[in-house]
């Protein structure tokens, strides 16, 4: 797999392409596409074996190897567990360690935050996602909780 996807549209697609091809993923309606030679916009939905999903869309600037801007977020069937934005709330000295990035978690979903140090814009965010939504889906599976 690439380690320098950021770099063009059709290494940022390829990536997704290859990361999507596992077995816990039922299909995918993510799309990889630019109006521009220097940005592009990966966004859909993936939807996981065990009912969860991952709706994405992220902004993307190829000549500074960069996300420019994102947002996840995670469901069960259609209830919205929780999700990720890149929105800065610097009055929020819990977010501090990672501003701007941070997870919508409950109770409260929309007010409850809590900082997401592994989200970035410097470095691929999907790897991170697929990985926490696996072990959320394994801790279902076996009617563990976190």
């Amino acid at each position: 797999m690439n380690s320098e996807p950021l770099k063009s549209l059709a290494d940022y697609s390829r990536f997704v392409a290859q990361l999507l091809d596992r077995a816990d993923v039922e299909h995918s309606t993510v799309t990889v596409w630019s109006d521009s030679p220097y940005t592009g916009i990966a966004e859909g939905d993936i939807f996981f074996t065990r009912g969860l999903r991952l709706r994405m869309r992220e902004e993307l600037d190829f000549d500074a190897e960069r996300i420019t801007s994102y947002g996840y977020e995670i469901y069960r069937g259609e209830e919205r567990l929780y999700w990720y934005d890149d929105f800065p709330h610097p009055n929020d000295q819990a977010l501090g360690s990672s501003l701007p990035h941070h997870k919508h978690v409950p109770p409260d979903i929309k007010r409850n935050r809590v900082p997401a140090p592994e989200i970035s814009f410097t470095r691929t965010n999907l790897p991170i996602l697929l990985r926490e939504i696996e072990e959320l889906g394994k801790s279902e599976s076996t009617g563990s909780s976190d």
